[in-house]
């Protein structure tokens, strides 16, 4: 069945955006006496939203003071609010094959874990606003990848079918929220993770380069 919807993850897959996230958490946590991590410590962290992000960078748990975690939280929002963009940027070529997918009539949309308003920003600094019909963060009230709450709201929206839909990203918890939603995947290979992961998480096809997405829908 003919591809009518590709949903996108954001950090790793469309935009390289590692050393913001890390020099913004980097700078929150050194605010409370953590040492810094390496660029390489964060891709294996990120994913799973900022704050298990933070409680990871700092190596806070479940019994760690709630006061605290909630200071790291609020310094990084102000820090990353003002260098989201220092650095990140779309991945070479991917910006070349989200126009190639509009051009041919596939309805595009970014599902992240990030909070709505910085994945909004970035998408819309970086790609346009009108390029994604549908651009979600993580909002109050809906559960983050992958629970595939989202992305089944955005394949609502557009009207299409779950086998006329696929999901793009980069990780794990991209691959499971394809599989939670019931849809085909694509890892790609450029991200924050490993194609080892990609293959062993059930990834229906790997792009080794944006433009093989084209060619995978």
């Amino acid at each position: 069945m003919k591809t009518k919807l590709c949903i996108f993850d954001l950090d790793g897959t469309l935009t390289d955006s590692l050393y913001d996230l890390g020099a913004s958490m980097n700078y929150a946590i050194g605010k409370y006496g953590f040492p810094p991590r390496s660029a390489e410590e964060y891709r294996r962290m990120v994913g799973n939203g900022v704050s298990v992000l933070a409680d990871r960078a700092a190596g806070l748990d479940a019994n760690s003071d709630p006061d605290l975690k909630k200071a790291i939280l609020e310094v990084f929002y102000d820090y990353y609010e003002i260098h989201k963009l220092d650095h990140t940027r779309p991945y070479d070529g991917i910006a070349e094959t989200v126009e190639e997918l509009g051009r041919r009539g596939i309805m595009l949309a970014v599902n992240s874990n990030k909070n709505d308003n910085f994945t909004y920003d970035i998408v819309t600094s970086l790609f346009g606003k009108d390029r994604f019909f549908d651009i979600r963060g993580k909002r109050e009230g809906v559960g983050t990848k992958p629970d595939p709450a989202a992305a089944l709201s955005i394949i609502e929206n557009a009207g299409v079918s779950k086998e006329e839909s696929v999901y793009i990203g980069d990780s794990n918890v991209d691959m499971q929220t394809a599989k939670n939603a019931g849809i085909k995947s694509i890892g790609v290979s450029w991200g924050f993770r490993t194609v080892e992961e990609l293959r062993r998480e059930g990834a229906d096809n790997i792009a080794v380069k944006p433009a093989d997405i084209i060619k995978f829908i």
